[in-house]
């Protein structure tokens, strides 16, 4: 009897990463990989089984996203066993203010998701691409949209709201929040190894190319770093971070900027890889020896800590921090030039642990438990697709073929 699986995507500008899982509460990633360059000269595909032994590794142009997925659809078939491709999840960026849980793709829903797309611009366009491609190769297959924003759904209205007039609120002007999936994920994996998170005043860092922190209280999101975009709030691989407005005005009036221009500005050439003049990732900044990388690096962690006891004041003290995300689960360096300014609240990092890769990496009379834990949205989004799927009949193998 063919496995029952479900497909998770998480689209980018010109990359596709995936995953395999089975279809159950519990999902077991079967297989994961990536598809680069897509569009571009010089693509790459690689796909490996759970235990990362890779069992594909190709390269040649993909022109889109749909090709793309027409070639993982391929090698999927020529997986061993019989598999039975029942579902599709897909990581989106941004589900505006109705969006509070995971959703079925239906038309209505595209339609209202494409209206959002200037609202998450380096996401949502590649987000939907990803949608649009399994509705052209596999229109059949039942696809879930899982948005980074739920997770924020329900900040406190302090939290949400802006200084602008209130007419603007009616426009969709407010603090949503991002990184959702993957706080989920950490929330879940503490209650897992037996955390009480709802007595807990807990502090998540995700950071990566994309960072953001939140803020949790009694196992709910009180206050996030990021706001209305995937601008605000941390400095990130090419994007600024909180910003003065008064520059932006400066750009246009003085400058005779566009709003594109500006956009191209704060999106993609600013952060570490503006700053620098170097490069967006952080490994490439920590092993350089040019004084305007060591500079970047220093303004990235000083950002953290001012954000992170921002974030401490809204929850009205601090339990726990836990690091995450490419940067904050791998970067021992990172963390600790966070962490060496937060003695005041009561953050007392163990260097020997913190180099070895230990999930608890504070020292034993430290006040705040601090962490360094893998996140997995993948394995987040394939939940919600089975929790959706499992709550109503499954389409049966005759329906959707693998």
């Amino acid at each position: 009897m063919p496995e029952r699986v479900i497909l998770t995507l998480n689209s980018g500008s010109s990359s596709l990463k995936f995953a395999l899982f089975t279809a159950s509460l519990q999902p077991k990633r079967l297989w994961s990989g990536k598809i680069d360059r897509i569009g571009l000269s010089g693509g790459h595909f690689q796909l490996s089984d759970a235990r990362s032994t890779v069992v594909v590794d190709e390269s040649g142009r993909l022109d889109s996203h749909e090709a793309a997925l027409t070639r993982l659809l391929m090698a999927i078939a020529s997986l061993p066993g019989s598999l039975d491709l029942v579902a599709v999840g897909h990581r989106v960026v941004h589900g505006g203010p109705e969006c509070d849980c995971p959703k079925d793709v239906t038309p209505a829903l595209l339609a209202r998701l494409r209206r959002l797309a200037h609202l998450a611009p380096l996401h949502m366009p590649p987000n939907l691409a990803g949608i649009d491609a399994v509705l052209a190769t596999r229109p059949e297959v039942p696809q879930v949209a899982c948005f980074d924003t739920s997770f924020h759904h329900d900040l406190p209205s302090l939290a949400r709201m802006t200084a602008l007039p209130r007419a603007y609120a009616k426009d969709g002007i407010r603090r949503y929040g991002f990184h959702g999936l993957s706080y989920e994920y950490i929330m879940e994996a503490l209650r897992d190894d037996g955390v009480d998170v709802d007595a807990e005043r807990i502090i998540v860092a995700h950071l990566g190319n994309g960072a953001s922190m939140a803020a949790i209280r009694n196992g709910n999101p009180v206050e996030t770093s990021m706001g209305f975009s995937t601008i605000a709030g941390l400095p990130m691989g090419t994007r600024t971070g909180d910003i003065d407005p008064g520059i932006l005005l400066f750009l246009m009036q003085e400058k005779g900027m566009s709003s594109d221009e500006i956009a191209t500005l704060l999106y993609e050439q600013s952060g570490l890889l503006g700053m620098s003049g170097l490069s967006r990732n952080m490994e490439d900044l920590l092993d350089s020896h040019k004084e305007a990388a060591a500079e970047t690096v220093a303004y990235f962690c000083y950002q953290a800590r001012l954000h992170l006891a921002r974030l401490t004041g809204a929850l009205g003290g601090l339990d726990r921090v836990v690091f995450t995300g490419g940067i904050g689960e791998n970067s021992d360096e990172i963390r600790s030039r966070i962490c060496v300014g937060l003695g005041y609240l009561g953050v007392n990092i163990d260097s020997v642990a913190n180099k070895s890769g230990w999930t608890k990496i504070s020292k034993p009379d430290s006040r705040v438990i601090v962490e360094a834990r893998a996140t997995d949205e993948e394995k987040m989004i394939a939940r919600h697709v089975a929790v959706k799927f499992l709550a109503k009949p499954m389409p049966q193998a005759s329906e959707v073929e693998a």
